[in-house]
């Protein structure tokens, strides 16, 4: 058992507001295997992805390029509760079908989904095999012990939407999990909000980020192996 992990993957700089998951996405496979600009971006053309990416759309553009993958979620399909969280409101009502049909089709299309609760002792094994995984956090509570400053929420608004940087109760953000330390029960991401560090939190940090109301515990391991 490894005390202290640390994969070696690239960090990838999200280019607009909305794209924090395709980012991570970009930093997997670059980890695992690159696959050319090209191939990533006729993958989402076909995925039809749009400014609004689940989880969900993730895991299939995983299966699509190859990749080994399992996602690991509270809620098969779309949570109606987050229909009044000003985070998903703009996007809910037309989003929720589309992702539901996502989840519905998800075991014809060899896309693997599990309905659990995963523990932190599960992610450490998974990274300690090599393997990586991209986790749905609420960006609002996380907080790296190494940046000077937060990340700023006015970062994910649409360019030219005002800023107040007045702190939301819930901000959906993609993280790329690439190592721990257990004698600091230290967790090491990448925030595709930055493009020249790895993020560090504490465990019961990362913990409190990723189970918060919002995030349905949403993980998607990815493996190494096709």
């Amino acid at each position: 058992m490894n005390d202290d992990v640390m994969l070696n993957v690239p960090v990838i700089r999200q280019l607009y507001h909305w794209d924090c998951g395709l980012a991570c996405s970009r930093m997997v496979l670059e980890y695992l295997n690159p696959v050319s600009e090209e191939e990533f971006q006729r993958a989402c053309m076909d995925l039809e992805f749009t400014e609004s990416v689940w989880t969900i759309d993730l895991a299939y553009l995983m299966c699509k390029l190859g990749v080994r993958h399992c996602f690991c979620t509270q809620t098969l399909g779309v949570d109606k509760g987050f229909r009044n969280q000003s985070f998903y409101k703009k996007h809910f009502d037309t989003e929720e079908d589309r992702v539901n049909e996502l989840f519905l089709k998800a075991e014809s299309k060899g896309v693997l989904v599990k309905k659990c609760s995963v523990t932190v002792q599960e992610i450490q094994s998974h990274l300690e095999q090599g393997h990586v995984a991209i986790v749905l956090v609420n960006a609002v509570l996380l907080v790296c012990e190494l940046c000077s400053t937060p990340v700023k929420y006015c970062c994910f608004l649409p360019v030219g939407q005002k800023c107040f940087c007045r702190k939301p109760d819930y901000q959906g953000h993609f993280v790329v999990v690439c190592g721990f330390n257990r004698k600091t029960s230290s967790i090491f991401y990448n925030n595709p909000a930055y493009s020249d560090r790895v993020c560090c939190t504490s465990f019961s940090n990362f913990e409190e980020a990723r189970r918060s109301y919002g995030t349905d515990e949403d993980i998607l391991f990815i493996y190494k192996d096709g």
